[in-house]
């Protein structure tokens, strides 16, 4: 019997079906990418086959630290998050913008062409689609749209998986990004795993979804069945370690620009840029021209920098940020203060990248917390002020 298809219904997709999914994706035109296994660590790239997942593999993460572990199970999505994000895909780390010939004594430029295929992503986690709507806020509203942004945004299918784990990194909840995928989903998988069954649960977020849901062998969830997105997500949700403070955080490091902590950062820190990369917020970038030996060609790129490059603020006359401390400072207090002048949200999404990836093992959510604990100098000073005038 054919199903009538529901947006207000979940569904059950058998994992022995899964591949129904990437099928009728591709069928569809679009250029299907999801979590696979590359160098011994989980990646987001071209996948056309269930097998490229990374079944059966999980990984341990924690400040400095990344391993994938074999899983006792065959669960497809039993990671918890990829090194890299979508970033890479939707604002790559080197565009052309434009190629000039000399011709008949002047030189002719060309535009690059944008040119994408529709893409399909699979495997998006909660923090994921927040950080996806936080560049496009940037980048697609106001007076300025970046071509580039615009041209691999448009037409994109997210698949969003649910997380059935918290990485020793993850604090999503702090920052009300996770761990169940809430908006910004055309379908969100569940998974559900254990020695007798294997099995997504699937709720369908729009019209597109709704029509790829209409060619996959599937089943109405029963009430239990469809009660296991929040209860997974809420179990996940217990185990986060980590826990950044948001109360008054604009306010707090705005009146905390001297204070001691910075210096100690700044003596652990190696400005090796590690956290901006794998951010999947940032979006600081540079431009190089280019030309051939003869002088007949030439061409600008956009390359992914970042602000802990001492290049990055260089001005006629020396870099604006010249130390450590300063770089790490303007990092932090962007990420999580300036940017809510900025775009009206947070800049992090608590995905706990910076922290894994940082060879120092430097911690945002303990870093936030002990300038919390402490008094900036210029907050001492006041204090002291105060006290002489009474």
């Amino acid at each position: 019997m054919t199903l009538n298809i529901s947006s207000n219904t979940k569904y059950v997709l058998e994992s022995a079906d899964f591949q129904q999914l990437i099928d009728v994706l591709v069928d569809m035109g679009y250029r299907v990418i999801g979590p696979t296994l590359d160098h011994n660590a989980v990646t987001y790239d071209d996948i056309t086959s269930v097998t490229d997942l990374p079944i059966g593999w999980t990984d341990e993460q924690n400040a400095a630290t990344y391993r994938l572990i074999s899983r006792a199970d065959e669960a497809f999505f039993g990671y918890v998050i990829a090194p890299q994000s979508w970033k890479k895909f939707l604002y790559p780390s080197q565009v052309r913008l434009w190629q000039a010939t000399l011709a008949n004594g002047s030189f002719e430029v060309a535009p690059e062409p944008e040119k994408s295929q529709p893409m399909a992503f699979i495997g998006v986690r909660a923090c994921e689609l927040h950080a996806i709507a936080i560049q496009d806020k940037i980048f697609l509203e106001g007076d300025y749209v970046d071509p580039t942004y615009h041209a691999n945004r448009e037409n994109l299918f997210m698949v969003a998986v649910n997380c059935g784990q918290a990485g020793g990194t993850c604090f999503c909840t702090s920052v009300n990004t996770g761990p169940k995928v809430e908006t910004g989903y055309d379908l969100a998988l569940t998974e559900v795993i254990d020695p007798e069954t294997h099995y997504f649960v699937v709720e369908i977020g729009t019209e597109r979804g709704r029509q790829v849901v209409e060619q996959l062998s599937v089943r109405a969830a029963d009430k239990r069945e469809a009660k296991l997105p929040k209860s997974i997500t809420d179990q996940t949700a217990t185990q986060m370690k980590r826990y950044l403070n948001t109360d008054g955080i604009k306010e707090l490091l705005y009146a905390n620009f001297e204070n001691a902590r910075w210096d100690d950062i700044a003596q652990r820190c190696l400005a090796c840029t590690n956290c901006t990369m794998v951010c999947p917020t940032c979006f600081c970038t540079t431009v190089e021209d280019m030309t051939d030996l003869t002088g007949q060609q030439a061409e600008r790129t956009r390359k992914w920098d970042s602000c802990f490059t001492m290049d990055f603020s260089y001005i006629h006359g020396g870099s604006v940020r010249y130390t450590s401390k300063s770089r790490y400072r303007q990092w932090m207090t962007h990420k999580l203060a300036t940017w809510i002048d900025q775009f009206g949200t947070l800049g992090c999404v608590g995905c706990g990248r910076c922290i894994t990836w940082c060879p120092a093992g430097i911690d945002i959510t303990a870093e936030l917390e002990a300038i919390r604990q402490t008094k900036g100098t210029a907050e001492a000073k006041k204090e002291v002020s105060n006290e002489n005038v009474g």
